[in-house]
């Protein structure tokens, strides 16, 4: 077999400069911040693509810091949604306050959001900190859809202005998706250069156990009043994951035994709805047949007990 002579001229140094430069690949942590119900955690979501965090209408829903990660071939955004700031009423709250407050630690870009109803002035301590951030902040003013006119939005802008002076302005709409592609376009712009944190199939740190708890602490949010929601905490006790179906048994703990009645209801059925509704949501969320399990436990004052907060992971 003849060998052709290889006749492609090498690049001279000259064609080695015209040659067009590859783009750095960029990676890093976007943490997002914010008092409650402002909609820090629908707004990751539609950053994500994802559904990641659970979404409801009351305060502390997110109790945990979550991350969803976003991977192109030119980048990886870490995103981190963490709970609302508020001024703990008890050692669990303490722990949620550490995960808002550990977000400003370790971010690239900082995104403190708030919404057209929010008094600037709430939990102004916390504010402090995120004006003294040396890192960019971009203030993402949520739910203008909320507002009559341009006038209503250029006067809560200037008050914020004045507390974030550096920090960037967009106003945006989570829930209409409003102006949100214009903020991840000045995300991606911000983004250091680096090599990914994750690997680039990742789309949370999370495990699968996790995503269970919140879809059944959501449908409890959703289903109860008063005190009963906020005194639960949801834990895996079993997930078996075969080809066509996962089996998953989970315990409910509550503080009292006047709320484990309320919590399962008359003959079961509140636990049962609950049930059926997760059930749902955690099949659509895998892809896969379902059999779920739950029980539920008393465990007196386990908001302010370390031991419990260890093992249920709000602190170390």
């Amino acid at each position: 077999m003849e060998v052709k002579e290889n006749t492609t001229p090498a690049l001279t140094p000259a064609d080695e400069k015209n040659l067009p430069e590859v783009p750095a690949h960029r990676s890093g942590f976007v943490n997002i911040v914010g008092n409650p119900n402002v909609g820090k955690s629908t707004l990751m979501n539609d950053l994500v693509g994802e559904r990641i965090s659970i979404i409801t209408q009351k305060a502390q829903t997110t109790r945990h810091r979550i991350m969803g990660i976003v991977n192109t071939p030119e980048y990886q955004i870490v995103f981190s949604d963490t709970p609302g700031v508020l001024k703990p009423k008890y050692k669990m709250q303490e722990g949620m306050l550490a995960f808002s407050e550990g977000a400003l630690t370790d971010a690239d870009v900082l995104l403190y959001v708030t919404d057209v109803v929010e008094d600037p002035t709430k939990n102004a301590d916390f504010l402090a900190k995120v004006a003294k951030e040396p890192i960019p902040v971009l203030l993402v003013i949520n739910k203008i859809d909320l507002l009559k006119d341009n006038k209503e939005l250029e006067a809560i802008v200037a008050r914020w202005k004045e507390l974030l002076p550096s920090a960037e302005v967009f106003p945006t709409s989570a829930k209409e998706h409003f102006n949100v592609s214009n903020l991840m376009t000045r995300i991606v712009e911000l983004l250091p250069v680096g090599e990914p944190y994750f690997g680039k199939d990742a789309l949370t740190d999370k495990p699968a156990r996790f995503f269970v708890t919140e879809i059944i602490r959501e449908k409890i949010l959703l289903n109860y009043d008063k005190e009963v929601p906020y005194s639960t905490e949801v834990i895996v006790e079993k997930f078996e994951e075969k080809d066509n179906a996962i089996h998953i048994m989970a315990v409910i703990y509550v503080e009292r035994d006047s709320q484990k009645g309320i919590l399962i209801g008359r003959g079961g059925s509140m636990l049962k709805k609950v049930g059926t509704q997760a059930r749902h949501d955690i099949e659509t969320f895998f892809g896969k047949r379902v059999f779920l399990e739950m029980f539920v436990k008393v465990e007196p004052n386990w908001r302010n007990r370390e031991n419990k907060l260890r093992e249920f992971g709000y602190i170390e």
